[in-house]
């Protein structure tokens, strides 16, 4: 009894307790008051056609595993991110494939050759040539018995500024698809040529290569890649304890998997202002972070987010989701 009373006399116990108190206080979700709003949707490459995701790799033709079509959509195409801002989207997420012409295609796949009636990649054709294509072509939902698309995706797939164009005022999330730094420097010099209120509208994220080159040419653009995500959540987790914010962490975007997001300082209210203060967007992703483009896609899914949370939500299904988080259509 003598030795733990000693211990509680010393100068260093109470230097240790107070400073645990210290983190407590300035980073339990308890003593802070609600955050106002509702969660913001992200809806990943407009309203899509879904399939299972089990077993799912970079190459995997995902148009020839699609469920029975619950709607008329097809994935980066303008009809679809019309359909999902009208359901509710405050941001679409489009992705960018280079053409011949050294324009940016809005397309997904690797090759032609799974969604659409040719063979190749974009770049082997010029934009004028790939709006010939039929991108529903390929999806079948019965292993190729029938094609419930196939001729009605002629002239669908856009070009980035098109979409720019379309989506004027509304937020855009822009995949670069490799780690070719050219695709940065392509990017850049299309950006620039933009207002700046149209570029703040625009965030990119992708390979390590072409954001780090995006971000030395436009460095007032919101850009992620795997390493400015790693190196602003190492950098957090070092020092987020005392409030600070590493400067890896501002002016940019976190995608972060919902098994990760407790163990960050401040989770999630303090931790999602303290990045609104640096001007970063945290887009909440579904699973670990292991999972191929995993969201919250079912209404069951929004009950496993965090009370009252008024952060952004990664979504494969806008048309499902929005109901189930309470919200109105954006005018």
């Amino acid at each position: 009894m003598r030795k733990i009373r000693n211990i509680f006399r010393t100068r260093t116990f109470w230097i240790v307790l107070l400073f645990i108190a210290f983190v407590y206080l300035n980073n339990t979700p308890h003593l802070i008051a609600a955050r106002d709003g509702e969660a913001k949707l992200l809806a990943h490459r407009g309203l899509a056609q879904t399939f299972p995701m089990e077993g799912i790799e970079n190459d995997t033709c995902t148009a020839e595993r699609i469920y029975e079509p619950e709607h008329e959509y097809l994935e980066n195409t303008l009809p679809s991110m019309e359909a999902a801002f009208a359901a509710g989207a405050d941001m679409v997420e489009l992705d960018l494939k280079p053409t011949k012409d050294e324009q940016f295609a809005v397309f997904h796949d690797w090759t032609l050759d799974c969604r659409t009636n040719a063979e190749g990649t974009t770049k082997d054709y010029t934009m004028a040539e790939l709006k010939m294509l039929d991108i529903g072509y390929g999806y079948t939902a019965d292993q190729g018995k029938t094609y419930p698309f196939r001729g009605k995706g002629v002239g669908l797939m856009p070009s980035l500024p098109e979409v720019v164009e379309h989506f004027s005022g509304k937020a855009l999330l822009l995949h670069i698809k490799s780690d070719d730094p050219e695709e940065g420097r392509q990017l850049a010099a299309y950006l620039s040529t933009l207002k700046k209120e149209e570029r703040d509208l625009l965030t990119v994220y992708g390979g390590d290569q072409p954001i780090a080159i995006l971000k030395e040419l436009l460095p007032d653009t919101r850009v992620m890649s795997k390493a400015t995500l790693k190196q602003c959540l190492l950098s957090y987790e070092a020092s987020g304890w005392s409030g600070y914010i590493p400067d890896a962490c501002r002016n940019t975007e976190l995608h972060i998997p919902e098994k990760i997001a407790p163990w960050l300082w401040g989770w999630p209210d303090k931790f999602l202002s303290r990045m609104e203060r640096a001007n970063t967007r945290v887009i909440l992703v579904g699973g670990d972070g292991s999972d191929f483009s995993s969201g919250f896609d079912m209404p069951e899914d929004v009950k496993r987010l965090p009370a009252g949370y008024t952060g952004w939500i990664w979504t494969n299904r806008i048309d499902r989701i929005a109901a189930a988080v309470r919200r109105d259509p954006p005018d």
